[in-house]
């Protein structure tokens, strides 16, 4: 389908009400089931004649999967998968309700607005325009909104994919986040990441054993002594540098398109060009692991028999035995290990009309907006679909300020989305989801 004028204002004002309306709806895992924000789903669905299934893993647990009809049969389907659930949010440290859906200074405020119910909603304003402008998509549009995203996925993707394949048994590509927002470099230069790559999850639970007693003894065995120093040794461990495939490709067309001086050899130095972004990719350049919870003991004055710990493992495409044999040997012998949540590490190449399309969709609104491969340090929902043998790409595209420190805004304190970097991405999906 040749490209066609943008969507109404009409669609451009509806988002910012979509958002709100959906950050209003408290889905925080794991406290807060998703049902109420997949019935909210449904019936906008309705509203514009299309009938989504409401699927439970568990009660409360759901998601919510649609399909809009192409015109060409013979084409394959595109999914959307978008997460419904968000993380929890103190609202004594917020300077507005997390969950109020407010609007002020040019944002929309509030858990959820930047992961990732802003793309949910841009998505559903698309489908709400069309709807009133008689606009039909070439290829079907199968619509997964899902639920248990920011736990792993287990009562979300993981149980589609594995308990109702068939309503993604057709689609060969998917779009979701964390991707095609902007990074601005100078004036005439914005660059477009895509995500085409992300990290493994390994999150393991550590325990060490000992003898029990009493706090005020001489006591040279002690659980909570030996796990400390294996945590240290974890926390201050730095794994080695791996260029993946799609990093190299990142470095090699940024050097490309801004003239940087990137040295291959030397990849960490490269990324002192990105700012606040540098933290995102850096993680991208070697396996992590971190600690991030300990528990040990119920008293002052004795001293526990066992103490347990929690370390938060991400790795790269290829280099999951090198993370376990490198805890393994930093844990050593007196602390065992069983791993709570694991997940595979995806990478798909960087090409196809499907690339081809979005970078015609971010250029018809940003004329100096250039597209880039890059690998992502956390994990989605791509993983799940990807075992579908879909290929997948983070595309939720935001043309944001220059000062704005957007990474640090997921999961953060204060999250918000500007309300133009929305209505942008409207006009985007719009251009991307007609042509690709």
């Amino acid at each position: 389908m040749t490209a066609t004028p943008a969507v109404s204002p009409q669609a451009a004002d509806e988002v910012v009400t979509l958002l709100s309306d959906l950050i209003r709806i408290n889905t925080s895992n794991p406290t807060h089931p998703e049902r109420p924000a997949a019935e909210w789903v449904a019936e906008k669905l309705d509203e514009i004649g299309v009938e989504a299934t409401i699927l439970e893993s568990a009660p409360g647990r759901a998601s919510a999967v649609a399909r809009i009809a192409g015109s060409n049969p013979d084409r394959k389907p595109l999914l959307f998968h978008g997460h419904l659930d968000v993380v929890p949010a103190n609202a004594d440290e917020w300077s507005v309700d997390p969950f109020g859906g407010e609007v002020k200074d040019g944002y929309v405020w509030g858990r959820g607005a930047v992961d990732m119910k802003d793309m949910d909603a841009m998505m559903l304003a698309v489908l709400r325009d069309w709807h009133r402008t008689g606009v039909q998509p070439e290829r079907d549009i199968v619509l997964a909104f899902v639920a248990d995203e920011e736990a792993g996925g287990r009562f979300g993707a993981h149980h589609l994919v594995d308990n109702h394949p068939d309503y993604f048994a057709d689609c060969t590509e998917a779009i979701s986040e964390v991707g095609g927002y902007s990074m601005t470099v100078n004036d005439d230069l914005r660059l477009y990441l895509i995500q085409t790559a992300e990290k493994g999850i390994a999150w393991l639970r550590l325990r060490a054993e000992d003898r029990p007693g009493h706090g005020s003894m001489i006591h040279p065995d002690n659980a909570v002594t030996e796990l400390a120093r294996a945590v240290t040794r974890i926390g201050e461990y730095k794994f080695p540098i791996h260029l993946t495939p799609t990093m190299q490709e990142f470095l090699t067309r940024i050097a490309s398109v801004t003239g940087l001086p990137i040295d291959l050899d030397d990849p960490e130095a490269a990324l002192k060009h990105f700012g606040n972004a540098a933290r995102m990719l850096g993680a991208t350049l070697r396996n992590t692991a971190n600690p991030t919870m300990l528990e040990a003991g119920y008293k002052a004055n004795v001293i526990p028999s066992s103490a347990e710990a929690t370390i938060d493992c991400r790795f790269l495409p290829g280099y999951e035995d090198e993370l376990y044999e490198t805890i393994d040997r930093l844990i050593g012998e007196q602390v065992s290990r069983e791993t709570i949540v694991h997940d595979i590490a995806v990478e798909t190449e960087f090409d196809g009309e499907i690339v081809d399309a979005m970078a015609a969709a971010i250029k018809a609104e940003d004329s100096s907006g250039v597209l880039l491969p890059y690998p992502m340090s956390g994990g989605t929902d791509a993983k799940s679909f990807s075992l579908l043998g879909i290929r997948n790409f983070g595309f939720s595209p935001l043309l944001l300020p220059p000062d704005l420190d957007f990474t640090a805004l997921f999961h953060g304190i204060d999250e918000r989305v500007p309300v133009e970097a929305l209505q942008f991405g409207v006009r985007v999906l719009d251009r991307f989801l007609r042509s690709c």
